[in-house]
């Protein structure tokens, strides 16, 4: 049986790689971007290059999206020359961005009058899970469409989980990014703190990290960061927008989240801070000019 013919809309520092293993799947792949670069570079590895979202509709059985906001992904969706232009009975349209879960509530409104059917299947892992495969994905959607595409989602993604209905997987993608930045601002306190109260923070995480603070956050990111290394990663800018997404639909359902509120606030000091394109363990720099404690790094 032939293999599904894909189209791919955003070669960013996540959809690249995600395109790229497709392609080394053996699937027949057209692309368009912003940035004709990377398109060119998909191109000489095998895939066609598209002049629109429409045309990656309308020459594609499954059409993913991985843009960097909500705007960007009803815009290319909805909008002039969109996916929605090129959209035919039996297309499966998949976003892998993480974008507001109302407005894939809207999309799939949309689209499904005409004939098809919707994935909201934003991601986690960062760049290095992208690469090697192996994001974790939060569906939401139907499942007969989930079942359908699976074979294609194991390609770029390693633990596949059906949240629920339309919205459900961005709803996942919110809380995931609830918890990162609370991991990411709790360990640029706790290092900070650890530094200026005497200890070293070195060993303060070596001893902490076998007990109940352990978690990913504590594995990897305090021995980039005692390396002097900010890159990302994951874009600071990037976890900001995120939070913003999660306290907007916070405010659409009358909610209250007092420390996902304050992450909010301290992301988006970063990138007053003209820092928002560190990796999101770069919130550190806030908490270092709040206590002119610079975190020492290994000579």
């Amino acid at each position: 049986m032939a293999k599904k013919r894909l189209g791919y809309i955003g070669l960013g520092k996540m959809g690249k790689p995600m395109a790229i293993n497709l392609l080394n799947a053996g699937y027949p792949l057209i692309v368009h971007n912003r940035s004709q670069g990377k398109v060119q570079e998909l191109v000489r590895l095998g895939a066609q290059a598209a002049r629109s979202p429409s045309q990656v509709a309308a020459e594609s059985d499954v059409v993913f999206t991985n843009l960097p906001d909500t705007p960007d992904v009803l815009e290319v969706v909805l909008g002039k020359d969109g996916i929605i232009e090129g959209a035919h009975e039996g297309l499966i349209y998949i976003d892998n961005s993480t974008i507001k879960p109302s407005a894939s509530r809207e999309i799939y409104a949309a689209l499904k009058p005409l004939g098809v059917s919707c994935l909201d299947a934003p991601v986690s892992g960062g760049d290095i899970g992208a690469q090697q495969g192996t994001l974790a994905i939060m569906v939401g959607g139907d499942a007969e469409t989930l079942e359908e595409v699976m074979p294609i989602l194991q390609v770029i993604g390693k633990t596949i989980t059906h949240v629920g209905g339309p919205g459900s997987g961005q709803v996942a993608k919110a809380a995931n990014q609830i918890m990162v930045a609370a991991q990411m601002v709790a360990m640029s306190e706790l290092l900070i703190f650890a530094q200026k109260a005497g200890a070293d923070p070195r060993r303060v995480v070596e001893a902490i990290k076998g007990g109940a603070a352990q978690c990913w956050t504590l594995d990897v990111k305090p021995q980039r960061l005692f390396a002097g290394n900010r890159e990302p990663g994951f874009r600071s800018a990037l976890q900001a927008k995120d939070l913003n997404i999660i306290m907007e639909t916070a405010r659409e359902y009358g909610l209250s989240l007092p420390s996902a509120a304050l992450d909010a606030q301290l992301y988006a000091a970063l990138c007053a801070m003209d820092l928002g394109e560190l990796d999101n363990s770069g919130v550190i720099s806030v908490i270092e000019t709040l206590n002119n404690e610079d975190l020492r790094i290994d000579k």
